[in-house]
């Protein structure tokens, strides 16, 4: 092999010290592997940089989402605490009226809602008191006593075995009771 074909095997590589004297020769096949070895490199560069950026728009997102659910819990933590009975529906209404302020307002919707819809929100201190519902009067079992119409129907219930009489007694008991 002569000194020519040798040289077009092999291609220059130069070597940036300064001088230019400094050179030295590598193959050719070797200078095409350097070659795809950096643009490979350069490509997974490119391809870690996209993922790094969709990896912080999600962090992002879900910051904000985090961010968005701790004030929706503050917000229903409040409105148990001022005793709302329709949870949702005060929830829907003080989340409209939230739109655009910060959370130093969140007493002053409260409080307003409280004024404006007072149905939303229990009685006497925030506490829901049970109301008791119409039973069955007593003076169609033959007394006014609720302990003697509830003892009749349960004694009636007894004797006949009906599952209307029955029935008629679990209403009884659960309405006096």
């Amino acid at each position: 092999m002569s000194l020519i074909e040798r040289q077009e095997d092999l291609s220059e590589d130069i070597t940036d010290t300064g001088d230019n004297d400094n050179m030295k020769l590598v193959p050719v096949a070797e200078s095409i592997r350097y070659r795809k070895r950096a643009q490979s490199a350069e490509k997974k560069v490119e391809d870690l940089t996209e993922q790094l950026a969709q990896a912080k728009s999600e962090a992002t997102k879900i910051s904000e989402r985090l961010s968005d659910i701790e004030a929706e819990r503050k917000l229903i933590s409040k409105l148990a605490a001022a005793g709302s009975v329709d949870l949702e529906a005060a929830l829907l209404l003080a989340r409209a009226r939230m739109e655009g302020r910060t959370d130093a307002d969140l007493d002053g919707v409260i409080e307003q809602l409280k004024k404006e819809k007072q149905y939303l929100f229990g009685g006497v201190g925030g506490f829901v008191t049970a109301k008791k519902t119409a039973g069955v009067k007593g003076s169609a079992y033959g007394g006014t006593n609720n302990q003697t119409v509830l003892e009749k129907a349960a004694k009636r219930a007894a004797k006949t075995g009906n599952r209307t009489d029955l029935q008629e007694y679990l209403k009884l008991r659960r309405n006096f009771l």
